[in-house]
């Protein structure tokens, strides 16, 4: 590297060489209204049960209230953009769906491997400089930060938008005591285009920039605990951990077709287009062999087949009659739950039999009300297969 360029153009090269597709600069103090937006998003209850974002809310809200010494913030995106449109899975209905950030590694792993790497070379090179490195795990605001420092800005969707990645960034970012030269503010070019609002399944953005994570797919099977509320369960689909619907009707993911030759990111197969079947048969240690080392594994294997088990019920396959039917019997009542409403929705008539033995026998009122509120879902809804399962046994 010649040493004649400044230090923000050699950080920028440092970055690209060590695995980052894109990197910028911003003053600590960049993102003044981001703190606005963070408290009037929490006031709302817009988070939901993430308890962990009002708790260190605080933190959060300005680089300067996490680290007091610091002066500039390097940030950097690290694309995952996908080989295939994930959104080709929506109508295989025997197939779960999940999020493209999540179909290999462990990223949380890797990038703070690469930010550290970065991070050792900017205190060689800059003696005297203290650093922090921070991947989405700490209270920072990466988004904000990115969109200051000129990586992109935030979408309608509310997640970074590149015009030469699109959608699919992983963020981290570099607190440093440096007084570094900033980077122009990215400006938003979304325009009139509503494509990410009116693609979502569960309509989680009740306006442009505005995002109400209780309606959120990604939300709703990754971080919510216990049964998921009946309204959405059937715009779930296919999703069992994530959903990438926002993100892949995104204009500006046309341009995002050169970051396919990052290998880091490359998906496992057996997690591409899993069979549900697969899926709903897994024990505690049969999820942690098939998700190890995978972001998947922190959701446990209840919430997983809880979510598999909404799926099965919009799939409308006979086929998984069964194996809802098996997990009627399973200990945790928030699947004990799910499978009452996928069956009812696969095969009234079994449904019907399962009742009638069940019901009063269930120790848990939650699954008991799943019982009672599934004799009320509509026969369109509730009676998928019972003409032919009839027709059979006559």
């Amino acid at each position: 590297m010649r040493q004649d360029k400044s230090l923000e153009e050699r950080i920028k090269e440092k970055a690209r060489e060590v695995g980052f597709a894109d990197c910028g600069i911003a003053r600590a103090d960049a993102a003044p209204a981001a703190g606005e937006r963070l408290r009037q998003w929490l006031a709302e209850g817009a988070h939901g049960s993430m308890i962990w974002m009002e708790e260190r809310a605080h933190h959060r809200e300005s680089p300067a209230a996490l680290w007091p010494e610091v002066r500039s913030v390097i940030a950097l995106g690290m694309s995952y953009a996908p080989a295939a449109d994930p959104m080709g899975l929506a109508a295989e209905g025997e197939t779960g769906r999940i999020s493209v950030y999540a179909q290999g590694g462990d990223y949380h792993d890797l990038i703070k491997r690469k930010l550290k790497e970065l991070a050792r070379w900017l205190v060689g090179a800059a003696p005297g400089a203290d650093v922090k490195v921070f991947v989405d795990t700490a209270p920072v605001m990466e988004k904000p930060l990115s969109e200051a420092a000129g990586l992109g800005w935030q979408g309608k969707h509310t997640n970074l938008v590149s015009r030469s990645h699109g959608s699919w960034l992983f963020l981290g970012a570099i607190y440093t005591t440096l007084d570094l030269a900033p980077d122009r503010r990215g400006i938003s070019t979304c325009g009139s285009c509503d494509a990410c609002q009116t693609a979502c399944p569960t309509q989680a953005f009740p306006a442009p920039y505005r995002l109400d994570a209780r309606r959120c797919i990604s939300y709703l099977t990754i971080e919510h605990k216990g049964p998921i509320p009946h309204e959405f369960r059937a715009a779930i689909g296919n999703h069992i951990y994530g959903c990438d619907d926002c993100l892949a009707v995104c204009p500006w993911n046309k341009f995002a077709a050169a970051a396919q030759a990052n290998l880091a990111f490359a998906p496992r197969a057996e997690l591409t287009a899993p069979a549900l079947a697969d899926l709903l048969a897994l024990d505690d240690a049969a999820f942690r062999e098939v998700f190890a080392g995978s972001p998947i594994k922190r959701i446990g294997r209840d919430r997983m087949v809880r979510n598999c088990l909404i799926a099965a019920g919009n799939s409308g396959s006979a086929a998984l009659v069964e194996p809802v039917r098996a997990l009627l019997d399973d200990p945790a009542p928030e699947i004990r739950g799910a499978a009452i409403w996928a069956l009812v929705r696969l095969d009234s008539v079994r449904f019907a039999i399962e009742r009638d033995a069940r019901l009063s026998a269930e120790e848990d009122a939650e699954v008991r009300e799943e019982w009672r509120a599934s004799l009320a879902m509509p026969a369109s809804s509730a009676n998928r297969f019972a003409s032919a399962i009839e027709g059979d046994r006559t």
